[in-house]
């Protein structure tokens, strides 16, 4: 496959399938805030990463470095009734994927369902329009894999105002009908759905003086911090030494084909 200066990827393979990437696989630079590199539920995943490999994408250069990487799990969720068509996308969004994720594996509980979890691209080859590519390839992966859909609960990295609700936000379009969000746009124009908001999709709690090593801000009064990157407010507790940040994701849903 020949790359050009829009199109930098040569290749993309699971890491089940190049097993050795797994020794650069961390060494890749990413632009993620450091406050969203200390969810305890996400960490614990991560940690377990080899045992998801057939659901890791890596994309390769043509100088055979990695460009971008993306996860994605399988997990168990069913209805009420015990059916898995149709079924209610949890609140817990991203968390409770990786929760159940990890639980299929203790218990051998099969999965009904595939999430997408992260894409990261190298931070110089941001903009140039690989999210979508990206993405394409997750929803064929889990296709590949047997599943109907990818689901996606989707950080709308572009929401600035930290006061709005995710309920509206989500939901603001263009006046061509796209969402206003870049990121949401990607995977509708990708052929997604938007489904519903996941109101406590990651919980990032921390010491004060956790907080302030990884924001830099003093954290010295109690109630709602605006912090750099977050969409929601952390909310700080002096008194108890504590702040806590609960973030809202949107749940999206992709046909796979299957």
């Amino acid at each position: 496959m020949t790359t050009t200066a829009t199109d930098p990827i040569a290749e993309i393979v699971t890491l089940a399938e190049r097993p050795g990437l797994m020794d650069v696989f961390w060494t890749m630079p990413d632009s993620w805030p450091e406050f969203m590199k200390h969810d305890p539920i996400g960490n614990v995943w991560y940690d377990c990463l080899e045992q998801f490999a057939e659901f890791v994408l890596v994309c390769l250069d043509a100088d055979g470095q990695v460009a971008a990487k993306a996860y994605s799990a399988p997990f168990a969720l069913l209805g009420d009734d015990g059916d898995e068509d149709d079924v209610e996308l949890p609140p817990d969004g991203w968390d409770g994927v990786v929760r159940r994720a990890l639980r299929g594996r203790v218990t051998g509980e099969p999965a009904t369902h595939v999430s997408a979890i992260e894409i990261v691209i190298r931070p110089e080859l941001q903009g140039l329009g690989l999210s979508g590519r990206i993405l394409a390839a997750l929803r064929d992966n889990a296709g590949r894999l047997g599943f109907a859909e990818l689901l996606a609960p989707v950080r709308p990295n572009g929401k600035q105002d930290a006061a709005e609700p995710m309920s509206s936000y989500a939901f603001r379009t263009r006046d061509d009908g796209l969402p206003v969000d870049p990121w949401l746009r990607v995977h509708v124009r990708a052929g997604g759905r938007i489904d519903r908001v996941a109101p406590r999709s990651m919980t990032i709690p921390g010491t004060l003086a956790e907080w302030r090593a990884w924001t830099g801000l003093p954290f010295d009064r109690s109630g709602p911090v605006v912090v750099p990157g977050a969409l929601t407010p952390v909310l700080c507790d002096v008194e108890h030494g504590t702040a806590v940040y609960v973030e809202p994701n949107v749940w999206v849903r992709h046909p796979t084909g299957a």
